[in-house]
């Protein structure tokens, strides 16, 4: 996916986890922050992020922060690129599931039980749901997830447990908003019970998948597999 009118910009704070604070060229400017995670380890006073300018003049922003520097890689932090870096290879053919095969029917936000899950996948004869996670966090070459509490990331493990055994695929897609990881893992130390739901969802026939990305200041593409460690 790519992104429009980019700006490069110096991270001050962030007062709250919608705004981040940046100087742009010299002037004080507020920008929306999409990913509600803390990211606390990413967005440090005095590094350098990328910001894309708003075109809709109703907001009450003029800039989304859209990524991060640090050390020597680039990190997007846009919670909605994942969904749509996945969306867009599964439309062109580039990522297919193994035993699921191209789909015929692309669908997104498709209700199950008490969850609406990312994508709603059928072909001649199956029928899948696909949740999709972004990971921004990485300590020493690994990817971990999440990066605080999710009762939400419970709740579709659980909920992708009930549609494996009511007759569909099931999947997990985790996509790592970086390259130059070794591995994933579920963030046990900040939410061992997630790490639990996720293995337990592995172990009732979920398919846990995981790929790195190549991230630019204007885009973010998919890149290779990264093997899942639970």
């Amino acid at each position: 996916m790519k992104y429009r009118n980019i700006v490069s910009a110096i991270f001050i704070e962030r007062p709250n986890r919608f705004i981040a604070i940046c100087e742009v060229d010299g002037q004080i400017v507020k920008a929306h922050v999409r990913n509600t995670g803390r990211c606390r380890e990413l967005l440090i006073k005095g590094v350098k992020v990328y910001l894309e300018i708003s075109d809709n003049r109703k907001r009450k922003t003029d800039y989304t922060l859209i990524a991060v520097e640090k050390g020597d890689r680039l990190v997007n932090i846009d919670s909605i690129a994942p969904n749509k870096v996945v969306l867009e290879n599964l439309r062109n053919g580039k990522l297919v599931f193994p035993d699921l095969g191209k789909p015929k029917i692309i669908k997104t936000e498709k209700q199950f039980f008490g969850s609406k899950f990312d994508i709603y996948l059928e072909t001649g004869h199956k029928k899948a749901f696909v949740e999709v996670k972004g990971v921004t966090l990485e300590e020493d070459g690994i990817a971990l997830f999440p990066d605080a509490p999710t009762d939400r990331g419970i709740k579709h493990m659980k909920e992708l447990v009930k549609a494996v055994d009511g007759g569909y695929d099931a999947y997990i897609v985790f996509i790592v908003q970086m390259k130059g990881v070794s591995s994933f893992s579920p963030n046990v130390r900040t939410h061992p019970e997630f790490g639990v739901e996720l293995y337990n969802a592995y172990k009732s026939g979920v398919r846990i998948f995981c790929f790195d990305t190549v991230v630019e200041a204007n885009s973010v593409t998919l890149g290779d597999p990264v093997p899942v460690v639970i």
